[in-house]
């Protein structure tokens, strides 16, 4: 499985880095991005969920967030 750590990035650098690390799955294989809670998690989850990915949530320690993505074909 692919990892990003994108704690300490701003939106919407993280939606941006995200998305290219996607590209480069195959349909149905997963992605594991570590985040900030609150607007980078929301602006990366909501996205990802429009354009039609599996987003899964994992809590972190305080304040931070693990999205598990599976590509979508």
């Amino acid at each position: 499985m692919t990892q990003l750590d994108l704690r300490g990035t701003p939106c919407p650098l993280n939606f941006i880095r995200t998305k290219l690390a996607l590209e480069k799955l195959s349909a149905g294989e997963w992605l594991q991005v570590d985040l900030d809670a609150g607007e980078p998690e929301e602006m990366v989850a909501s996205g990802l969920r429009e354009a039609g990915h599996r987003v899964e949530l994992e809590a972190l320690e305080p304040g931070a967030v693990r999205l598990l993505i599976c590509r979508c074909g």
